[in-house]
Formats: structure tokens, sequence, C-alpha cells
């Protein structure tokens, strides 16, 4: 499981990562925070202290500086995955799909998960049109990577995600703070 930080919708992000499970994820999205690395080491020790792992969003130099396991890349980035690969090795890299090409470039990219969105309607302002049930698992059928599904998965909607495929769960709201 996936815990993608927003600061409008999770203002925080802390009480969250101290409820999660050992062995899931934070994504950190500071969105330009202004106390970004601040927040980014509070994070990094819940991570160290629980058994989590800590990507920052899209932003290799951040990760570096609250000592994160790897980065997690939106689409637009992708291509970037090999060069964060060679400078940091021992990174873990993912990136968002949002359709089934784009999941082909991240496998291409050499990532090693991918996060596809959104799968149910969403609060993201930034979310498209919901992929369903059925187009997840299309893409799911046809990747060889592990997939994530993110968008409006929740409580209500997560048993419709069984037999999909997915190698696991993302949510932002969805883990309530």
């Amino acid at each position: 499981m996936l815990f993608f930080t927003d600061p409008v919708r999770v203002p925080d992000p802390e009480a969250v990562a101290e409820r999660l499970p050992a062995g899931a994820g934070i994504v950190y999205r500071p969105f330009d925070a202004s106390d970004a690395v601040g927040r980014g080491q509070r994070l990094s020790a819940i991570a160290r202290a629980r058994g989590l792992l800590l990507l920052a969003g899209a932003d290799p130099a951040l990760a570096k500086a609250i000592g994160a396991g790897g980065v997690h890349l939106p689409q637009r980035l992708v291509d970037s995955a090999a060069g964060i690969r060679r400078a940091y090795p021992s990174w873990r890299i993912t990136a968002a799909a949002h359709d089934a090409q784009a999941v082909r470039a991240a496998q291409q990219a050499g990532v090693e998960a991918v996060v596809v969105s959104p799968v149910f309607p969403s609060n993201s302002p930034s979310a498209g049109a919901p992929l369903g049930v059925q187009g997840l698992a299309a893409i799911v059928a046809d990747a060889a990577l592990p997939i994530y599904a993110l968008g409006g998965v929740n409580a209500k909607t997560v048993d419709a995600l069984v037999g999909a495929g997915v190698y696991g769960l993302a949510g932002i709201e969805g883990f309530g703070a």
C-alpha cells in the first residue's frame, strides 16, 4: 500500500504515517511548501522507525535531503528514471501512469512499479476520467511490473478491485487522518 501526501486534502500526513503497517510506503509530495524539507525529515524519521518506504514525489534533490529511499515520478517525468537510476542505484523508482501507453513507457524507462490512476472518481483536481475496474484490469493484464491502483480507492470501493490483478492499493484521503 502507498500513501500519497497532499497538504490540502491530508494536512497531517505524519498522523497517517504513524498508523501505516510495516512495509507500506509514503509518497511525499510537498507541492512547493515552504517547510518541505522539515516535514520530509519528520516523515523520514517515522518511516525509519516503522519500517516504511519513503519516496519523494518528482524531486531527487528533496529525496536526498530528507533521506528518502527513492522517488515517485509523475507520468510527464518518467523519461528521467534512467538518469536517476544511474545517480542513485540503490533507490526505488516508481511512476504514475494514466493509460496503457504510459505504463509501457514506464516499463521501458526501468521503474520498479507503476501507480495507475484514476480508477474511480477522485477528489484530485488533476484527475481525468476514471478508468474503471475493467480498464484497470486490462492495463494490469498487459503490464510486466507491479501495478498499484489509485484514484477514489477507499473503504467503499476497494472490494471492487478484487480480481483486477493489482499488486497493491494507493490512496490519499482513503487513509484518513
